[in-house]
């Protein structure tokens, strides 16, 4: 089965948004985009050459991830998209060292954000200063996201571009193709199942939008992403003529796709975030591994229904945005995440943020989609109540707010361009 069958979303179900809903989400998207690029020359101190867009807010660099997760959105022009990946690849470690912090960069691991002033990678969270990363607050090793949003770049680029022959393409003197190759092994990952984990001794983050947790054990987050990331290799691979590389990385994905619930699933059907430290029930991970189509039959059907009957009872959402967890699941009274740099109810731990509220939509819609739809009308309801576009005193998008007055980084690019990706599909 060709990926874009395997992972287009089973769209048996209507769209969730309304016309005029949709074209304001359009419309606001694109106007969030705008304002996060960096122009090469301009007030944003860009000098890679290209343009660079950032994630919105106060982030002044260019995240890997949030640009990777808003390339659905059908927005982002091929030169700027060829730059960005071209930069990403470029900036791929090709030497293993240890930071002055004591933590690991590995050959072949994906930067976390780049800077735009010298173009030099910076692979830990938590700071700016190529010198001063990896002190181990972030995990001792590299988010193990980024490797397989890397390659979701290229494929993307490919796939909509017809450009097969930029994967033979030498940066650095090393293949695309290769590259992508090398960073999807970078993960620790189990041998017999592919399944992505850490250990407390050496921790590595398992996806960025929730770097300020300490998450151990097997891990469900970037193992759908590296679900994802093998079906596209095996599809690239096949573009390529390779047939036995396409098989076997075809195979990564079936392994990962039949571990994924027997390992991570609660007794309603949500996916935990791991078997370590916060092995809570995942809302973004379960939505996004409904979207993906990696579960499948009763598995999900059982987490459609869960996540369905948690937004009626108000334990997921506050005005069309996501909580990482349901309040009643909160490790207890003083965390959400059971290790948090954060406190409570703030930023990732515990904070309600728009980027998955596509994927939460989606998996609703599979099996009430009234529900969906009045989820989806909520999200755009308090978008048009605070669209940076209406002046001075607003700021919407916003990265993620928690009622009555907390909120984080006005005009936050995946708030909008993710859902907007989801949306769009469901109306193909």
């Amino acid at each position: 089965m060709e990926l874009c069958a395997q992972l287009k979303p089973h769209v048996g179900e209507r769209g969730v948004l309304t016309k005029g809903d949709y074209e304001y989400l359009e419309g606001l998207t694109k106007d969030a985009l705008e304002k996060a690029r960096l122009y090469p020359g301009g007030t944003g101190n860009n000098h890679t050459k290209g343009i660079l867009i950032r994630p919105g807010g106060d982030y002044p660099s260019f995240w890997i991830r949030d640009y990777a997760m808003s390339l659905e959105s059908g927005l982002i022009g091929k030169e700027e998209q060829e730059h960005m990946l071209k930069l990403t690849a470029s900036t791929q470690c090709d030497q293993t060292w240890i930071t002055a912090g004591g933590s690991m960069v590995p050959y072949g691991a994906i930067a976390d954000h780049i800077r735009p002033d010298d173009g030099m990678p910076i692979y830990f969270p938590g700071t700016y200063s190529y010198q001063e990363q990896g002190n181990g607050t972030w995990g001792k090793a590299p988010p193990y996201d980024d490797q397989f949003y890397f390659i979701h770049m290229g494929t993307y680029f490919v796939k909509n571009y017809k450009n097969k022959e930029i994967l033979q393409g030498e940066i650095k003197g090393i293949k695309l193709i290769d590259r992508m190759e090398i960073a999807f092994n970078v993960p620790p990952s189990h041998q017999d199942n592919g399944i992505v984990y850490t250990t407390d001794g050496f921790r590595g983050v398992d996806f960025g939008f929730r770097d300020a947790e300490q998450i151990t054990g097997d891990l469900s987050f970037p193992s759908i992403l590296k679900y994802r990331a093998s079906n596209e290799l095996a599809e690239l691979f096949n573009l390529l003529g390779d047939k036995k590389k396409a098989d076997r990385y075809r195979s990564i994905g079936e392994k990962i796709q039949m571990a994924l619930p027997r390992i991570f699933a609660d007794e309603r059907g949500m996916l935990r975030a791991s078997t370590g430290k916060s092995h809570q029930a995942d809302v973004w991970g379960t939505a996004l591994a409904v979207y993906f189509g990696v579960l499948r039959g009763k598995d999900l059907e059982t987490a459609c229904k869960t996540l369905a009957d948690a937004y009626k009872k108000g334990v997921v959402a506050y005005k069309g945005n996501i909580r990482h967890i349901f309040t009643t699941d909160d490790f207890n009274g003083s965390t959400a995440w059971e290790m948090s740099e954060s406190a409570k109810n703030t930023y990732q731990n515990g904070a309600y943020w728009g980027t998955p509220t596509g994927w939460v939509c989606y998996a609703i819609s599979k099996v009430d989609n009234p529900s969906a739809g009045k989820l989806a009308a909520e999200y755009i309801s308090d978008l048009r109540e605070t669209d940076f576009r209406k002046g001075k005193g607003y700021g919407g998008p916003y990265e993620c707010f928690y009622p009555p007055e907390y909120k984080q980084n006005p005009v936050y690019l995946a708030t909008v361009s993710c859902p907007y990706g989801v949306f769009k599909s469901m109306r193909e």
